[in-house]
C-alpha cells in the first residue's frame, strides 16, 4: 500500500489509490499544478511574509526531473511568487537540468516561466479602480476599516486575519462585496480570511486546462487549499471522466471544508505536501528502474 511510506496521507477511496498508481505510470508526460499560499508557504498574519517552505526547492528541483510539466497555479501575482518563493534562482537550476518551472500568478491572468524570464500581464479589468476609490466606505461601514487592502494590479484582496473579529469582520464584508462586485461586473473570490476582487476571464481550471491540452499531459494532479483551487479540481476531474490518470490533491483546511469533497488524497499542511512530492518522485524513480 502507498500509505507504508508516507504518515499522514489519507486516499479517500480505492480508486483514488489506484489513480495515484495509473498517475505514477504515466508521470514521464504528467501535468503537476500547485497552489502556494497554504500548499506550499505557510498561512501567515501579514501575506507579504508567506515565504515558501524551507525544503520547498529540492522538492520542486526533483518533481521537475520526474514529471513533464511542474506549474505553480496561484491567485498572488507571478512577481510576488517569485520573492517569495526565490524562484528566479530555482528556475535556473531547473533550467540547467533541461527542465522548465512555470508560473501562473493571478489566476493564470499573469505568466513566467524559467526559460523566457518575461512576465506577460494584461491591462487591469475594467471596474476595478472605481471599485477600490468606494472600497475605504464600504470598510468602514461594515465596521472594518482596519483591514488590510492589499492591491494586486489586476485584483483587491481584502484581509480580515489581523482584525479583532476575523470571522465577524469577514461576514460582514462577504455580502457587501458581492454587491459591490457585481455592481462593477467582477467576481468575487471567497478564501481563508481574505476575500478577494477580481475579473472572471481567468481561474486555475482554465490553466490546468491549457496545460493538459497543450502539453498533450497524460496525466495530471493539481494540490490546493481554498476554494480558488475548486476550479483546478473540477478540471481534473474532468479528465478523469475522459480516461486520463488524475488525482485530486486537497490540503486540509480549517477555515474552508470544500474541498474534501473533491479530494482523492488529503495532505496535512504544507510539510504534508513536501512529503508527498518527495514520496510521489521516489514512486516515480523506483517505478521507472522497475520498467
Amino acid at each position: 500500500m502507498w500509505t507504508t511510506w508516507l504518515a499522514g496521507v489519507v486516499f479517500c477511496s480505492a480508486e483514488a489509490e489506484a489513480r495515484y498508481a495509473a498517475f505514477i505510470d504515466a508521470a514521464p508526460g504528467a501535468v503537476v499544478g500547485l497552489d502556494f499560499d497554504g500548499t506550499l508557504a505557510p498561512i501567515v498574519d501579514d501575506p507579504t511574509q508567506a515565504h515558501i517552505h524551507p525544503e520547498a526547492a529540492a522538492a520542486l528541483i526533483d518533481l521537475a526531473e520526474a514529471v513533464g510539466t511542474v506549474a505553480i497555479v496561484t491567485g498572488r501575482p507571478a512577481r510576488q511568487v517569485l520573492a517569495l518563493g526565490a524562484l528566479d534562482d530555482l528556475g535556473d537550476t531547473i533550467a540547467a537540468r533541461g527542465r522548465r518551472l512555470q508560473i501562473f500568478g493571478q489566476y493564470g491572468a499573469e505568466r513566467w516561466d524559467s526559460t523566457h524570464r518575461v512576465i506577460h500581464t494584461p491591462r487591469p479589468p475594467s471596474g476595478l479602480a472605481t471599485l477600490e476609490r468606494e472600497l475605504p466606505r464600504l470598510l468602514r461601514n461594515a465596521g472594518a476599516a482596519d483591514a488590510y487592502v492589499e492591491d494586486k494590479g489586476l485584483a483587491v484582496a481584502v484581509h480580515t486575519r489581523r482584525l479583532a473579529d476575523p470571522v465577524g469582520a469577514y461576514d460582514r464584508l462577504l455580502p457587501a462585496l458581492k454587491e459591490l462586485a457585481d455592481r462593477h461586473h467582477l467576481v468575487l473570490e471567497p478564501g481563508r480570511a481574505v476575500i478577494e476582487v477580481r475579473s472572471g476571464a481567468a481561474d486555475k481550471g482554465r490553466v490546468i486546462k491549457e496545460l493538459v491540452r497543450a502539453t498533450d499531459a497524460k496525466a495530471v494532479l493539481f494540490v490546493g487549499d481554498d476554494l480558488g483551487d475548486v476550479e483546478a479540481l473540477h478540471a481534473v476531474g474532468g479528465f478523469i471522466e475522459q480516461g486520463l490518470a488524475g488525482v485530486r490533491v486537497c490540503v486540509r483546511n480549517p477555515e474552508v471544508s470544500a474541498l474534501l469533497s473533491l479530494a482523492d488524497v488529503v495532505l496535512e499542511g504544507p510539510d504534508g505536501v513536501i512529503s508527498f512530492l518527495r514520496a510521489l518522485v521516489e514512486d516515480v524513480r523506483a517505478h521507472a528502474s522497475d520498467n
